[in-house]
């Protein structure tokens, strides 16, 4: 390995804390592989084995469920440096769950499940980095089960908020499009706008452009549990 690709490692969550000398001599002898892809290049079919671990070193892959409709339903973006289904390479059923797709342009940094195993006996850090990614990951996959399971539109979207405004702050400025919003809450376009534009008229909210002040926080409360 070259230095330039030390330093896409060292920021990653299972190397962190290590220097590159460290990882140079954890990754000796062990199989792994660097893979670039393209923007919009299938990665992982839901159902496939996860049979290594693949940390993104540069770029951003998506995660995205189908259901039997053909609706879409984007799970989350895993920008650089983050890993791929990192819960799933052990265990009876360590298949990924969701189709893993290139966002843009993308490294890729593939460690055998062989070659992980190895390093995890060697290095006590990396037992624990990785220990942390997973139990980081199970419990987002938890509130995003949570989060997708919410009655009605408008408790998605006054939870989803209600979450990037905290419990003192009552503005927000929206990262994502309304057609971003109807992929990631896995519905139609104009039933976020509705949402929104109910969400307004109750009183619960004030939009202007993509900021978004909250009006009356025990309204939008009451709504994540409808």
């Amino acid at each position: 390995m070259y230095m330039t690709d030390f330093t896409a490692l060292l920021q990653t969550p299972v190397f962190k804390g290590l220097s590159a000398a460290e990882i140079n001599e954890l990754l000796s002898g062990i199989h792994y592989r660097r893979r670039k892809v393209k923007a919009g290049t299938i990665i992982a079919f839901s159902g496939d084995q996860v049979n290594s671990l693949i940390i993104v070193v540069s770029g951003v892959v998506k995660g995205e469920m189908t259901d039997y409709a053909g609706k879409v339903v984007k799970i989350e973006d895993i920008p650089a440096p983050g890993a791929l289904a990192a819960a799933f390479i052990f265990g009876r059923n360590n298949r990924f769950p969701v189709n893993v797709i290139a966002a843009t342009d993308a490294g890729l940094f593939i460690i055998s499940k062989d070659g992980l195993l190895k390093i995890l006996k060697e290095n006590e850090r990396v037992l624990a980095n990785f220990l942390d990614m997973v139990s980081n990951r199970s419990q987002f996959l938890s509130e995003k089960i949570r989060f997708l399971n919410f009655k009605t539109i408008k408790g998605k979207l006054a939870q989803y908020i209600l979450e990037r405004a905290g419990d003192k702050n009552n503005f927000v400025r929206m990262e994502l499009t309304h057609n971003e919003l109807a992929v990631f809450f896995g519905v139609a376009r104009p039933s976020v706008s509705r949402a929104i534009k109910e969400l307004e008229d109750e009183g619960s909210l004030e939009v202007k452009g993509k900021d978004i002040n909250i009006l009356d926080r025990n309204k939008l409360l009451w709504i994540t549990g409808d």
